[in-house]
């Protein structure tokens, strides 16, 4: 098969442009560039899947020989908003390749601690001589996607940073090749961590296996479009409702819509729509359930804009609801999140209760409430996905 034949896979640049010329984005030459780029290394990517499967060794090889076709990834760092998870979603979508992965970091990080502790418990019960669980892990995972897409690369936790150059290199040498963006450079990750000499091995091998792209986008075009939406909107009616699905439509941008789920201490959080780094729940998904701070954290750590529908005025038969409540917005406000909210009254008008500790705590709540419709709050609001620690109530 000739490279001409690779066309009929439609290009990064070109979904791109469509998106400029329907004035759903504005034209950055940054962006277009690493677009161009991204078109490069699909190319590649391409290019090894037909020479692989024209040769029955050819997985083999490429799994087994790192000198063999090493194709480089792309680490992409730069500030909110300027388009990396845009255009790294983009790629992904296009790239041809059947066993590819897209995943939040910590997620991705968090599977891997999984299997290393079944790997263990494993060989504990005899089930396998292997002691080391880093080459099976790599096994299976290298199997599972050899195009791995990460999103908000971050070390923050030491577990995870005494095992990533172990886990990487042996990655590598299986083929996989890494897309990451991240808020930032390789030189700073894990800076100031504890023992960070010993993680320093790491960013070696990860500039080696990755070309570093700082995207230097001309402004954040996310935090432009959250401004000039509705943050609170109040009673609740159908009009109230088609201004909540506008906002939704700009804030996820024609990105896919889909269901994510994670787990927090052993508990599955659901978020019913998520898109991106948005996230869109009721008052009844947040409040009516038994979550607690340690889920609203881990909620705000993976989705920079929440969506909150049909907040209904309580009172003091809800007042476990009305805690949740408080708790959340404490957790929002004080994280500077974005936050689109739609209510049955004024904030100052949610709680009617005069007893009861509740009611004494919402007073601060309707405060937080009107001052994140304020455009000191909005301008101040820069969410990073930072690795939340309040305790869970």
């Amino acid at each position: 098969m000739s490279h001409d034949n690779l066309k009929v896979f439609p290009s990064v640049r070109e979904r791109y442009d469509s998106l400029v010329q329907a004035g759903d984005i504005d034209a950055d030459p940054a962006q277009q560039l690493l677009a161009s780029r991204f078109d490069r290394l699909i190319r590649e990517l391409a290019t090894k899947r037909l020479a692989t499967k024209s040769s029955a060794l050819g997985w083999l090889f490429s799994r087994r020989s790192p000198r063999h076709e090493v194709i480089k990834g792309l680490y992409i760092f730069g500030e909110v908003g300027r388009g990396k998870t845009m255009l790294m979603d983009m790629f992904h979508q296009l790239v041809p390749a059947k066993r590819k992965r897209r995943a939040h970091f910590l997620d991705f990080m968090a599977d891997v601690h999984e299997r290393i502790n079944a790997h263990r418990k494993a060989h504990k019960n005899g089930d396998t001589k292997q002691d080391d669980p880093i080459p099976p892990v790599a096994d299976a995972l290298a199997e599972q996607a050899w195009v791995l897409c990460f999103d908000e690369f971050t070390v923050t936790d030491i577990a995870d940073a005494m095992i990533l150059s172990r886990l990487f290199k042996a990655l590598f040498e299986r083929g996989v090749v890494l897309v990451a963006t991240s808020n930032v450079e390789p030189d700073n990750l894990y800076r100031d961590g504890l023992n960070r000499q010993l993680f320093l091995p790491f960013i070696d091998l990860l500039k080696t296996n990755v070309d570093v792209i700082n995207l230097d986008a001309r402004t954040d075009y996310r935090l432009e479009k959250l401004n000039r939406m509705p943050v609170y909107l109040s009673p609740l009616s159908e009009d109230t409702t088609r201004k909540m699905d506008g906002a939704w439509h700009a804030a996820t941008d024609g990105a896919t819509v889909a269901e994510d789920s994670f787990k927090v201490k052993g508990r599955t959080v659901i978020v019913p729509q998520a898109a991106r780094h948005v996230a869109r729940f009721t008052f009844a998904d947040l409040c009516s359930k038994p979550l607690g701070a340690l889920d609203y954290a881990a909620i705000i750590s993976r989705y920079q804009t929440i969506f909150i529908d049909d907040v209904p005025i309580l009172d003091y038969s809800r007042r476990n609801e009305a805690k949740r409540f408080i708790i959340l917005i404490d957790i929002l406000y004080d994280h500077h999140v974005h936050v689109v909210i739609s209510a049955a009254a004024s904030p100052d008008k949610l709680y009617e209760a005069n007893r009861g500790t509740e009611a004494f705590e919402f007073d601060r709540t309707a405060s937080r409430l009107f001052e994140m419709q304020s455009a000191d709050y909005l301008a101040e609001a820069a969410p990073t996905a930072e690795e939340p620690g309040p305790a869970e109530a």
